[in-house]
């Protein structure tokens, strides 16, 4: 595994990190939800696809700025913690990069391989946010649970679409396979 920044992952850690942002400068990264966490978030797709292109130094450092955005632009006592709101996010990409990495070297199909990057990423996230609230004491383990069954699920379908949607072509147009002849 390759753990090294190279111009190609500078500049996809760096394009990715500016969509991170987008999404949430522009408020498009969070969807409003009727819970104690008061929206669900696609803002860890960029870390997940980072993860699967780049490899763990790029998941790193885009899931490491999408905590930092979070924490600067909090608006809820929960995320102005800079623990909850920057350390789980710092692994979205490095265990998104890892899952892909050991199906593809067990010859999983990549469809699948990317899948379930994504799974894991938006778990990463959920479960790393979510237990971290109850372990410094803002949440309680039900609506913890009950946050990660309502917003957890609908991320993880949404951030599989999204990131097969895009790993898919990227890997076929940018990063072709090189023969072994």
């Amino acid at each position: 595994m390759n753990t090294t920044f190279d111009a190609r992952k500078i500049s996809m850690a760096g394009v990715l990190a500016a969509i991170a942002i987008l999404l949430g400068v522009t408020g498009l990264g969070f969807i409003p939800v009727p819970t104690p966490a008061q929206n669900a978030t696609i803002m860890h797709v960029p870390a997940i696809i980072g993860g699967v292109l780049g490899g763990t130094p790029v998941g790193w450092l885009v899931g490491l700025i999408f905590g930092l955005f979070s924490w600067l632009q909090a608006t809820t006592p929960f995320f102005k913690d800079p623990i909850v709101a920057i350390l789980p996010r710092m692994f979205i990409g490095v265990f998104a990069a890892l899952t892909y990495q050991g199906l593809r070297r067990a010859n999983v199909n990549e469809n699948v391989a990317i899948t379930a990057a994504a799974v894991v990423g938006t778990l990463t996230n959920t479960i790393g946010v979510l237990g971290l609230l109850v372990l410094r004491g803002y949440l309680d383990i039900g609506a913890a649970l009950g946050i990660a069954v309502i917003n957890g699920i609908p991320e993880i379908i949404v951030a599989a679409i999204i990131t097969v949607a895009v790993v898919v072509p990227v890997r076929r147009i940018a990063m072709p396979r090189r023969s072994t002849v």
